[in-house]
């Protein structure tokens, strides 16, 4: 595969080491426990990006374990906002640059507060998609936490 997607080139640029990670995406899964088995690796490394808005109209981006359920509570006490919910995947590419199954934490269209789950920690490296449906990179938690300014938080149920 050598179309390089905008987070592969941020990454580049950034001179962050990182693996891409391809999987079919004919079989029509996309979500990402069904993607963690098609890789071969535990749905515990394998994390998915999350836009919430809040009320006051906030982006924020939320990266946490395919397993996992985003705590709207915690993300709002978290961020200081009274209310978040999640933003409607109609919105997504608007807000983002990306669509549903294919939406990285680095490259959106605008920087937008990030908080990675905390249970992040608990691995070297982590997979987050690569900006495309069927397209996977797996990086340092660190370089992940450098290049999207993300803040590590417990956000999940």
């Amino acid at each position: 595969m050598n179309t390089k997607t905008n987070a592969m080139r941020i990454l580049d640029k950034e001179k962050i080491q990182y693996n891409v990670i391809t999987y079919d995406v004919q079989k029509g899964k996309v979500d990402g426990i069904s993607v963690a088995q098609m890789i071969g690796r535990s749905p515990e490394s394998v994390y998915k990006t999350l836009v919430a808005k809040s009320s006051a109209g906030n982006i924020y981006v939320f990266v946490i374990p395919v397993e996992a359920e985003l705590d709207l509570k915690k993300a709002a006490k978290i961020t200081g906002e009274k209310k978040i919910e999640m933003l409607p995947v109609k919105d997504l590419q608007k807000w983002t640059g990306y669509i549903r199954g294919g939406c990285s934490p680095i490259g959106m269209k605008k920087h937008y507060p990030t908080i990675i789950d905390s249970t992040a920690l608990e691995h070297e490296h982590i997979i987050v998609s690569g900006g495309k449906i069927g397209v996977k990179m797996e990086l340092s938690v660190k370089d992940l936490q450098q290049v999207t300014e993300a803040k590590l938080e417990d956000v999940t149920k």
